[in-house]
């Protein structure tokens, strides 16, 4: 059996965060696989760019067009990147937004 596809665990609705995010459709245990993100190789950044280091310490840049190209901004996440791979940071409650720490520069930002 294969893991499932974001569409099956997660859909993008009106965020309280900011505009639209990503929600759990199901329950999503800790450590899950939720989905990989999506869309076009890019080198010039953009709202839903995501930056993704290799083991070299070089960025590539993916712009998502994806469901998962909607999560939004926490400090506290729950979520994570592995690469392109989400993965659940702990178990996450069906209705739940996800949301990950977009990086550095967003530290000490809710």
């Amino acid at each position: 059996m294969s893991d499932p596809g974001p569409d099956e665990l997660v859909a993008q609705a009106e965020s309280d965060i900011h505009g639209v995010g990503v929600f759990a459709i199901t329950p999503i245990a800790e450590g899950a696989f939720i989905g990989n993100y999506t869309g076009l190789p890019t080198a010039v950044d953009g709202t839903y760019v995501l930056w993704i280091e290799d083991d070299d310490g070089n960025f590539a840049g993916v712009d998502g067009d994806g469901v998962l190209a909607r999560l939004n901004h926490s400090s506290s996440p729950n979520v994570e990147f592995d690469g392109p791979a989400l993965f659940a940071l702990r178990p996450i409650e069906e209705g739940e937004e996800l949301v990950f720490h977009y990086g550095d520069e967003w530290e000490g930002v809710p």
